[in-house]
């Protein structure tokens, strides 16, 4: 369960940005969650509720989790694709020379606080 270092990592950059901008508590936390990250949103939130109750900045903050789809692009036609709908290899020209574009992303987007 990767997803409780995460959240402790999570904590740490928000207790940072807090005390860098004065904040007293933080009430909320959106965070964009690539489609293809690893990361499970539900396990997420579960270690979310458990650690930020612990802290005094973030007692009772909610997270928003956004999911961000995972796009390919594909290096020989220029083309763009749904990763998940076809994997690594284009379904328009059938190459394998493909980039994940988007879709593994696990960032901080905003924050509410005062």
């Amino acid at each position: 369960m990767h997803e409780l270092g995460i959240v402790f990592h999570m904590i740490e950059t928000l207790e940072k940005v807090g005390s860098a901008n004065e904040l007293t508590h933080i009430s909320k936390v959106r965070l964009n969650l690539g489609e293809v990250s690893g990361v499970l949103p539900d396990y997420l939130l579960d270690c979310w509720r458990w650690a930020a109750n612990k802290t005094e900045l973030l007692t009772g903050a909610d997270l928003d989790v956004v999911q961000i789809d995972a796009i390919t692009v594909c290096n020989a036609c220029g083309k763009t694709y749904g990763t998940i709908e076809h994997g690594k290899v284009c379904p328009y020209c059938n190459s394998p020379d493909t980039v994940l574009l988007q879709g593994n992303e696990v960032e901080i987007d905003t924050i509410e606080g005062w």
